[in-house]
C-alpha cells in the first residue's frame, strides 16, 4: 500500500489548524510603526503595548476592532505637536495581552483602559476612538472613570444594529468567537493578499501600501483574529445609545463620507441626540478616513481642542 503524499496546501492547512498564536513583538514588531514611542506596561493583569510621544494636554488614541497602534502611525505624529498622545493596543490586540473571555466586552475592555490611565498617572483631556475605539471612550465616560473635556468619534460605532437578523447573528458570532478553528481558518485565509485587500476595500477606503501590509500582518496571526472575534460576539452598544442624550464631554463626529462599514447617516442621527456635538464629513474618504488624510483629520481635531479650550487659540 503506497503512502499518501501530502500537499504543500494540506500542510498549509494542518498548521491553520494548529495555529500560529498572537502577534509576536520580537517576530512581528521589527517594522512597527513609531516603534521608537513603544513600550509595555502591566495594567488590570495585562501587559499591554501603548505609544506615547509629544507634549501638552493628554489626547488618547483608541483604534477599532481588528486594528492595532498602526492605525495612528501617521495621525499620532501629527497630533503629537500639540499633545501628549496615549495609544495602547486594546486587549487582545495587536501586542496587548489577551483577557478572559467576559472582559472582552465593551465595559470590559473600558475597565481594562481604566486601569492603564490609573498606573500611566494621566488624565486625558480628550479621547479620540475609531469605530468601536469611539465607543469605549463614551463607556469611560459613562462610568466616571475619566472626565476628558471632549470626545472624538471617527466613523464611530455608537449605535447597536436594529436589523430583523440582529437575534439570529448574535449567537451565530458567539458560536464563532468560541471556535478555536475558526480564527485560525481565518489567519490562513488571511496569508492570500487578495483577501487582505478585499477587506480593506470593503470599508470604502484605499490606504497605503505600508497600512495594509500591518493589518496584514495582524490578521495572519490567529490570536488576534480570535480576540476582535471575540470583541464582536461580546458587543452591546445598547449602554451607550441610551447614554448619548446625557453625554457630559463635548462631542465631535468625523465621517468619512464614503464609509461602508459604518453608515455617515448614523452621525447624523447621534449629532441630534447629545447636545452640543458637531458633525464634520470628509469627502471621498471611507472608514479608515484618518488613515488616509492624517493631516487633515489632525487639523480638525486641532481646531476641535481650541473651541473647547483644550488648546489654546
Amino acid at each position: 500500500m503506497s503512502e499518501p503524499v501530502i500537499t504543500t496546501e494540506d500542510t498549509s492547512l494542518w498548521q491553520a489548524l494548529l495555529g500560529d498564536g498572537a502577534p509576536n513583538w520580537q517576530r512581528d514588531g521589527t517594522n512597527w510603526p513609531n516603534r521608537a514611542a513603544s513600550r509595555f506596561i502591566e495594567a488590570g493583569g495585562l501587559r499591554f503595548h501603548v505609544q506615547i510621544m509629544g507634549k501638552g494636554p493628554v489626547a488618547l488614541l483608541l483604534h477599532g476592532t481588528g486594528a492595532a497602534t498602526h492605525s495612528w502611525r501617521d495621525l499620532a505624529p501629527a497630533l503629537a505637536a500639540d499633545f501628549t498622545v496615549v495609544a495602547p493596543d486594546l486587549p487582545g490586540h495587536g501586542f496587548t495581552e489577551t483577557p478572559v473571555w467576559p472582559r472582552m466586552s465593551l465595559p470590559g475592555m473600558a475597565g481594562a483602559v481604566a486601569s492603564l490611565i490609573e498606573v500611566l498617572d494621566i488624565a486625558p483631556a480628550l479621547i479620540i476612538g475609531h469605530s468601536a475605539g469611539a465607543a469605549i471612550g463614551i463607556d469611560l465616560c459613562r462610568s466616571g472613570q475619566v472626565a476628558p473635556s471632549g470626545l472624538v468619534s471617527l466613523n464611530g460605532a455608537l449605535l447597536p444594529y436594529r436589523g430583523n437578523l440582529t437575534k439570529v447573528f448574535s449567537p451565530i458570532a458567539k458560536m464563532f468567537a468560541m471556535n478555536p478553528l475558526v480564527p485560525r481558518l481565518f489567519a490562513w485565509r488571511a496569508k492570500n493578499p487578495s483577501i487582505v485587500r478585499r477587506l480593506l476595500a470593503g470599508t470604502g477606503s484605499k490606504i497605503d501600501a505600508a497600512g495594509e501590509a500591518h493589518y496584514a500582518t495582524l490578521v495572519r496571526r490567529s490570536g488576534h483574529a480570535a480576540a476582535a472575534l471575540t470583541m464582536m460576539a461580546n458587543w452591546d452598544l445598547d449602554p451607550i445609545e441610551a447614554n448619548l442624550p446625557n453625554l457630559t464631554p463635548r462631542l465631535l463626529l468625523v465621517t468619512g463620507a464614503n464609509d461602508r462599514s459604518i453608515p455617515p447617516r448614523e452621525a447624523e442621527r447621534i449629532a441630534r441626540i447629545v447636545p452640543g456635538a458637531r458633525l464634520v464629513s470628509m469627502p471621498g474618504l471611507g472608514h479608515l478616513a484618518h488613515e488616509e488624510a492624517p493631516a487633515e483629520t489632525a487639523a480638525i481635531i486641532a481646531e476641535f481642542a481650541r473651541e473647547i479650550g483644550v488648546l489654546g487659540a
